[in-house]
């Protein structure tokens, strides 16, 4: 889009340009040749005879052809010398520009792969340590973009679990990092320089930071100048979501409810390490509005879309929790995209909901009978 746009002005300042040199070109000509007429009518029209003192003007004759046809000759060559000028100024200023404009719109292969190898990998100088040995290790800048109960979680710990990595959690839960994109460039400045401080840290010899960023936390409201960020840092974007959406509305009600509930002896964890753990929370069963059940499903669809849509200029990998589930050697591709040595990944967290759905929603008749028929209808069936 940047290039799209830098393109654009381009163009109109090269047709601006050349409007301008032909008029005044333009302008210079007819003022000399109206000059030109005024000094012939003067020098043709006027006789002076001087007698003693006295100057006596006289009428002139009929005016000679000849000197008409010098008097036109000397003003047509005059104005083709000073628009010769003006448009072989314009033609080099064109030149400049469209050659600068090509470099930044259009890239041969080899240099596109240059490019993106340069402005991917980083060497960050933070301010509150020393990389030490590690200084001349290059890092690699990542977010993992996604929505509540997607399984963002459970895939940023598996992400931890590689030596080279330090994700950082969803730093952006907290308001005053994301109230406008001030705050949120400043935020992420200080994460990709190795300063934002937390258990995941690796420090000095981090070979890919990042952190998890929910779309609702100023992602979607600031779009443009978040994707303009990544691209001019060289920062990768994950994005996760679910394929199951019923699956994870069951587990938004339900953490939503545990929020206030407290059902692990007073405390609300939205993730979970032990079986014990899991089957204490999963005893609950939210009741799903099914008149609004559609509506709901599909605005989550198209708030995906929209993420995908505008920041498909990134460097980005779509997963789906479902499919990381049910093949973890698609945990190798993501490692490939960060440029990571492979590594086993692996994660303590335990999953809550398990087996059909039926076994998890209350008034499990009413959405079975909403969805059935539906587009939906498959979010129905076990699907791992």
């Amino acid at each position: 889009m940047f290039e799209m746009g830098l393109w654009s002005n381009a163009r109109s300042d090269l047709g601006l340009f050349h409007g301008c040199g032909a008029f005044y070109c333009y302008l210079l000509w007819r003022n000399i040749a109206v000059l030109l007429n005024h000094f012939y009518q003067f020098f043709t029209c006027l006789v002076k005879i001087k007698t003693g003192d006295t100057i006596v003007i006289k009428p002139a004759k009929k005016t000679p052809i000849l000197l008409r046809m010098i008097v036109l000759m000397f003003a047509m060559v005059c104005g083709v010398y000073i628009c010769s000028v003006c448009l072989k100024q314009t033609s080099i200023h064109s030149k400049i520009k469209f050659q600068d404009i090509q470099v930044v719109e259009r890239l041969s292969p080899d240099d596109d792969h240059g490019n993106l190898q340069i402005s991917s990998v980083h060497y960050p100088n933070p301010e509150t340590f020393s990389r030490a040995e590690c200084a001349h290790n290059p890092v690699r800048y990542f977010a993992i973009l996604s929505m509540q109960r997607s399984g963002s979680g459970w895939f940023e710990t598996l992400l931890n679990s590689h030596v080279n990595v330090s994700s950082n959690g969803e730093i952006f839960s907290v308001l005053d990092r994301r109230r406008n994109i001030s705050s949120i460039t400043q935020t992420l400045d200080k994460v990709y320089n190795l300063d934002w401080f937390t258990s995941a840290s690796k420090n000095e010899c981090s070979a890919a930071v990042g952190f998890k960023w929910m779309l609702n936390q100023g992602v979607m409201q600031h779009h443009k100048e978040i994707s303009d960020y990544f691209n001019h840092r060289g920062v990768f974007a994950i994005f996760l979501f679910r394929r199951n959406l019923l699956r994870r509305m069951v587990s938004v009600l339900a953490n939503s409810y545990d929020r206030h509930a407290k059902l692990l002896n007073g405390t609300h964890k939205s993730h979970v390490h032990s079986t014990e753990e899991a089957k204490t929370l999963a005893k609950y069963k939210p009741m799903i509005n099914s008149t609004l059940l559609i509506s709901d499903l599909k605005e989550v669809e198209i708030t995906a879309a929209k993420a995908l849509e505008y920041f498909k200029s990134t460097r980005h990998i779509v997963l789906y929790y479902e499919d990381l589930i049910k093949n973890p050697a698609k945990l190798k591709d993501v490692q490939a995209f960060l440029g990571l040595p492979l590594m086993e990944l692996m994660s303590r967290q335990v999953k809550i909901h398990k087996g059909p759905l039926s076994d998890h929603v209350k008034n499990w008749e009413d959405v079975n009978k909403t969805l059935n028929g539906t587009a939906y209808e498959s979010f129905l069936q076990a699907d791992y």
